[in-house]
């Protein structure tokens, strides 16, 4: 499988989850893919597994979409591991909250791993969310212009990381980004 499928289906994910377009699916995950989750923050909450493409909607559209809007998520392109059936990359994450309108501005990894050779869906992904910064609501134009200038949803850290604003407590999203390149 080439790495533009790969990457045409996780853009599809990215589409899904962002948009609340739960629809789309179908065309990412297996019937029975699991879902894993690892947090290394306390600042958001995820069942750690989840299996059935049913349960993983009701996780990453439905609940998601309930509690966050404006979601902005970029799969970094200077990070991908293309091995076999799998792709393994950086991500970024903004998103408001609907019921504070506190921003959160998150990074991890994504570990994709598609049913086989021949099939473009993914049976198993591994989630870890390194860090979630929380900013109050003040922020959401200095965030929203730095999101909105970045190529969704496939970049490359150094745009990400040209325009990030000087917030500090974005410095451990950017040392993340800057530090977790091929």
């Amino acid at each position: 499988m080439s790495i533009k499928n790969k990457k045409d289906t996780i853009s599809k994910y990215i589409c899904a989850k962002d948009k609340n377009k739960s629809n789309l699916l179908k065309d990412v995950f297996t019937s029975d893919a699991k879902l894993d989750m690892e947090l290394k923050t306390q600042n958001i909450s995820f069942p750690s597994t989840t299996i059935g493409l049913n349960d993983i909607n009701e996780v990453l559209i439905s609940k998601f979409n309930e509690t966050y809007e404006n979601i902005y998520t970029f799969c970094i392109n200077d990070s991908i591991q293309d091995i076999r059936n799998s792709l393994t990359c950086n991500w970024l994450v903004g998103m408001s909250e609907k019921e504070n309108k506190n921003i959160r501005i998150g990074c991890g990894k994504y570990y994709w791993y598609f049913d086989n050779e021949d099939n473009i869906l993914v049976n198993h992904l591994i989630i870890t969310i390194e860090h979630m910064v929380i900013l109050p609501k003040n922020y959401d134009t200095q965030i929203s212009d730095w999101l909105q200038n970045i190529s969704y949803p496939w970049c490359d850290s150094k745009v990400i990381l040209e325009n990030i604003p000087t917030i500090k407590s974005l410095k451990q999203i950017e040392i993340f980004i800057k530090n977790n390149k091929i």
